[in-house]
């Protein structure tokens, strides 16, 4: 029976929406926000002033180049400026991405626990998503390779992934690179790049700077703590910054937004700040929730993984509400096929504390 009214193009109705993670606990009056990988340092008081100035000239529009962000990050990272562009965070880019290298009948690959917003992006241009299996919950070059066929256009890579926390080393992401056919885009999402202290980590900086069919993409959203601001970069080969250029929108960034950003990506004190506290209770999380008896996935971002049994009473979901009773609020993780766990970013150390002592509670044992 033919509808006779508009109709989305074939693939936007199988998306499942992205949903974020909950913000709320109803009842209580003290909430931890643990569910979206925020900063729990929050933002550098420098780009807290920085956007207020912007308050100033709000008649005036942006940058539609976002040229002094660009020079700064450039400058952070020892970047050429004319092959970067910003967004309006890294989300965007991904789907500027797919709209710019994907068709009708084209495909996508991703790993199986990667970012959500991949197979969105995939469908919306109207290709289809193809899910490589994953080995104890990281990326598997040769699965991921294994995944690649004649229609295959671009290649998604989380590293660390979100939401497992995981990483695959950089010669390994050299070593898919290397196996993808050269007209296949792969697009390294390095969302957490900041947070990794592994000596075989790269964020792919150098692999971009020496090829063809390579971008990265990062964010202000999480070590920057300018989420609200929705702000983020990609660094890619001349063709691939001019093809997107010409399909973004002209003031796709906020002048708010590139006045924080630069402020912030030049304040390293703060960021060395708040890659410290990550680290030391990252690791303090993982040891403590692993004494409960709970699996956590070893992470290198700023949020653990944690496995639940699917004994009655102790599931994932049941956790989730004993804990936001008490106004922690973690992320179920269902929607990424991990029903029986949840994601916990590493907040303040009263947050963190808060949580272990909650979760002896629900799983009964005795401080």
């Amino acid at each position: 029976m033919t509808v006779n009214r508009p109709q989305p193009r074939p693939g936007v109705l199988d998306i499942s929406p992205y949903v974020p993670g909950k913000s709320t606990a109803p009842g209580v009056a003290k909430v931890f926000k643990l569910s979206s990988n925020e900063t729990p340092l929050g933002p550098s008081e420098k780009a807290i002033a920085a956007y207020n100035e912007t308050g100033r000239h709000l008649e005036d529009y942006p940058d539609g180049s976002a040229a002094e962000l660009r020079e700064a990050i450039g400058a952070s990272l020892g970047l050429d400026p004319a092959r970067i562009v910003c967004g309006a965070g890294s989300d965007d880019l991904l789907n500027l991405i797919a709209r710019a290298y994907l068709k009708d009948g084209d495909e996508a690959v991703h790993a199986t626990h990667g970012f959500l917003v991949y197979p969105i992006a995939t469908l919306a241009s109207g290709a289809k998503p193809v899910v490589a299996p994953e080995t104890d919950y990281t990326a598997n070059v040769d699965h991921l390779l294994a995944a690649v066929t004649p229609k295959t256009k671009v290649l998604f890579l989380a590293n660390p992934n979100n939401p497992t926390g995981t990483y695959i080393p950089f010669d390994e992401v050299k070593r898919l690179h290397k196996g993808l056919p050269p007209h296949v885009l792969l697009v390294l999402d390095a969302a957490y790049a900041e947070y990794v202290d592994r000596n075989d980590y790269e964020s792919g900086i150098e692999l971009v700077a020496t090829s063809e069919n390579v971008v990265m993409c990062r964010t202000f959203s999480k070590i920057y703590g300018l989420a609200a601001l929705r702000l983020g970069w990609m660094y890619g080969p001349a063709h691939v910054v001019d093809a997107i250029n010409r399909i973004r929108g002209p003031f796709n960034v906020n002048a708010p937004a590139i006045a924080a950003g630069v402020a912030a990506i030049r304040d390293s004190a703060h960021v060395e700040r708040a890659r410290a506290h990550n680290t030391k209770w990252l690791g303090w999380l993982t040891q403590e929730i692993g004494k409960l008896g709970l699996t956590v996935t070893p992470s290198v971002a700023n949020f653990v993984l944690i496995h639940f049994p699917e004994t009655k009473g102790r599931t994932a979901k049941e956790a989730d509400a004993f804990l936001t009773q008490r106004g922690l609020v973690l992320r179920a993780v269902g929607g990424y096929k991990l029903p029986n766990a949840l994601r916990m970013t590493v907040g303040s150390e009263e947050a963190n504390r808060l949580v272990v002592q909650a979760l002896k509670d629900f799983l009964g044992q005795k401080a």
